[in-house]
């Protein structure tokens, strides 16, 4: 199942750093090429000779080290990579990670790496569950590295609580997993939308929302990952164009819907994550309006084009999912928008709740089909989500 698959195994200076022996082993014989790092603490657990006579690889150790191909190091290892795991995973590595430290070869590899990336952490109950580590942890999640989480047992102090590296085998089926779904949507078209229409009042003022883009942005990046072709029609946002998507700059609804319709019947699915403005300036006009003596100020508006819900009433192979923001009444309200506009699926948020939905790193979301409630999806960073929603269409598309 991993035949052809390069894994850097990253080891840092734990007590468990004897397992990623076992690990090494396993994902060896499942028929990948493992090259490991270790920390300078690592090696006092386990000395690289060993991880060097299991994989028949060199052991990278140290950042400034010279070799025959004068490559730089860190940069080389991460191009080589298909996925990176770190096990274990001390409460050092996990903190210098979170911040962006680089100081050693591991933490340098890391920073410098643009593949899935695996956290495996062990280490005492009291530093793992510090606040500290919690949110970098945290941070790390909202960064779109996995965490495979600590089990509870009897830790190398002789202490009981949460803290033991997870099992082994827990730890290879989690890296078969994410190498089997990198390449699901390959030779599949997906478009997404994100960020919040700007509805032009006049040249200096807009209706708009406070839709930050970061869902769409998100979905957008595990679609490329996965091997789709992605097209991003995006309203105004702060955030960094992501890569390798065919990328289109939008202002408003009209904009949108042109965009929409222009490639629509070539893609395979749909997911309307932009929040759309649903009125627009009936008048706008040309030059910035001025206070008038009496302060008041009238704005005549009308309906924006329901893209959805043409899209809706026109497809043909197309899977469409949308969103639904809502204040009140949940799921009624997302049962009716999935039959009115003719949706597979849709993914419903409370934006009334602190903490999670528009601006924010993190959502709390259910996902529907036209049967019921398909998955319900506790608080967890928005490119967790993405990941849960791509996973969703890749079962629909099967």
């Amino acid at each position: 199942m991993l035949k052809g698959k390069t894994i850097i195994l990253g080891v840092s200076g734990s007590i468990a750093a004897y397992k990623a022996v076992d690990i090494a082993r396993r994902l060896i014989r499942d028929g990948a090429t493992v090259k490991v790092v270790m920390t300078s603490s690592a090696t006092k657990f386990v000395t690289p000779l060993t991880f060097r006579t299991l994989t028949k690889q060199s052991v990278a150790t140290e950042l400034f080290t010279e070799n025959s191909k004068s490559k730089i190091c860190h940069i080389s290892l991460s191009d080589e990579a298909d996925i990176i795991l770190v096990a274990p995973a001390t409460a050092n590595i996990i903190n210098k990670t979170a911040n962006g430290v680089a100081d050693d070869l591991l933490s340098t590899t890391l920073l410098a790496a643009d593949v899935p990336i695996i956290f495996a952490p062990a280490m005492n109950s009291k530093m793992y569950l510090s606040e500290a580590t919690q949110k970098s942890l945290n941070r790390l999640k909202a960064f779109g590295f996995r965490v495979i989480e600590p089990t509870l047992g009897e830790l190398a102090c002789g202490e009981e609580g949460v803290g033991r590296l997870a099992e082994v085998d827990t730890i290879v089926e989690v890296i078969k997993f994410e190498t089997a779904k990198e390449k699901d949507l390959k030779n599949r078209s997906v478009v997404v939308t994100a960020g919040g229409t700007r509805e032009e009042i006049d040249p200096v003022r807009y209706i708009s929302n406070r839709s930050s883009g970061k869902m769409g942005y998100a979905i957008a990046n595990e679609l490329t990952k996965r091997g789709a072709k992605t097209t991003l029609i995006s309203a105004p946002t702060y955030l960094p164009t992501p890569q390798n998507v065919n990328f289109i700059s939008v202002s408003n609804a009209s904009d949108m819907q042109r965009e929409m319709l222009q490639y629509f019947d070539k893609c395979d699915a749909v997911i309307m994550a932009a929040a759309v403005a649903d009125f627009t300036p009936a008048e706008p006009v040309s030059k910035k309006i001025k206070r008038n003596k009496t302060g008041n100020f009238s704005l005549k508006l009308k309906s924006n084009p329901d893209i959805i819900k043409e899209l809706g009433r026109i497809k043909k192979k197309q899977i469409l999912i949308g969103f639904a923001a809502e204040t009140e009444d949940l799921i009624e309200n997302a049962r009716k928008k999935i039959e009115e506009k003719n949706l597979d699926l849709i993914i419903a948020n409370d934006v009334s709740k602190p903490e999670i939905g528009f601006e924010e790193d993190f959502n709390e979301v259910t996902i529907l089909n036209k049967k019921g409630i398909v998955k319900k999806v506790p608080r967890m960073t928005k490119r967790e989500i993405a990941r849960i929603i791509v996973d969703k269409l890749v079962d629909v598309l099967d």
